[in-house]
């Protein structure tokens, strides 16, 4: 099992998260705790009403993680996740393929589909069509990272002989977010992996329909990814990546024993990576609370 936890870069508190130090001593506290990756979002025009109730603000992810890799020496740099649809296909090929080689290959691209029609109207995306959107930009990343020219008409684009580079070798890990069948066909078709989430109160009405509601029903659609990708003939390493729902706000021994044994559940069921989200008030908070997880959690969880 490895671990990835949230970098908290999109908070705007003065002083506390945007810095250069700020990112040097987070991302030093992580790769103490023993944390193999740590991941930011992606929201670049969310709803005011949505970003001032229960929101989060984001940088720009492939931007963000670039100074963490800078900071860095081990520490995998995970996106959870960037909407495809946002974005012409061949401006997100470039920008992971840019962090990949200049990282040294660290790069996690998680990948959705989105759920925020605002959002989507600010960008000029037509909210209707982001299915499509998402599975013509997994089939671009791939022709874009594959090197030599690309030659694909698409609903916004004609690359007629285009040659997107760098084309780094290795490929950035693809994973893909969402609990929905149609996710799970997605991840076994164009994906590294599968990055789903429990669904909670706070979440929209769509996300909390197309969560993960119980263990059981992981596992059921684990088997059949496991089914869809056989059927594909993709037989290469995969990985499945989302978090207990335990609470660690009080950070007892008590809470910490209780997420090894979620943990434990999930990879009995196939999880090989767990996402953690410490709660934290400050920047000097956020660093006690990632050193105690190492502590608490990493350094007791098998591994």
């Amino acid at each position: 099992m490895k671990f990835t936890m949230a970098i908290p870069l999109g908070e705007i508190a003065p002083g506390e998260f945007q810095s250069m130090d700020a990112i040097r001593q987070m991302t030093q506290a992580l790769e103490q705790a023993g944390a193999d990756a740590c991941y930011v979002t992606d929201h670049p025009a969310p709803s005011a009403e949505w970003l001032h109730a229960n929101g989060h603000d984001a940088l720009d992810p492939f931007a963000a993680l670039a100074f963490v890799a800078a900071a860095s020496s081990r520490l995998l740099l995970h996106t959870n996740i960037v909407v495809l649809p946002y974005r012409n296909p061949f401006v997100t090929a470039k920008a992971a393929a840019t962090v990949q080689v200049l990282s040294g290959g660290r790069l996690i691209l998680g990948v959705g589909g989105g759920y925020q029609k605002g959002e989507f109207e600010a960008l000029g995306i037509d909210f209707h069509k982001r299915g499509a959107l998402f599975d013509e930009g997994l089939e671009v990343l791939r022709l874009a990272w594959g090197g030599g020219a690309v030659v694909k008409e698409g609903r916004n684009f004609n690359a007629a002989g285009n040659e997107p580079r760098p084309a780094p070798n290795p490929q950035p890990r693809i994973w893909i977010g969402g609990g929905s069948d149609k996710a799970v066909e997605r991840a076994a078709r164009w994906g590294d992996g599968w990055c789903p989430f429990f669904a909670a109160p706070t979440m929209s009405k769509l996300n909390q329909d197309t969560g993960i509601q119980t263990v059981e029903q992981l596992a059921g659609k684990i088997a059949q990814l496991q089914d869809l990708r056989a059927s594909l003939g993709r037989t290469g390493p995969f990985d499945i990546s989302i978090g207990p729902q335990v609470s660690l706000k009080n950070k007892t021994r008590a809470d910490a024993d209780r997420y090894i044994e979620g943990m434990a559940e999930l990879e009995k069921v196939g999880v090989t990576w767990v996402g953690a989200d410490m709660g934290h008030s400050s920047r000097a908070a956020y660093i006690e609370n990632v050193l105690w997880f190492g502590e608490e959690v990493i350094a007791r969880a098998p591994r």
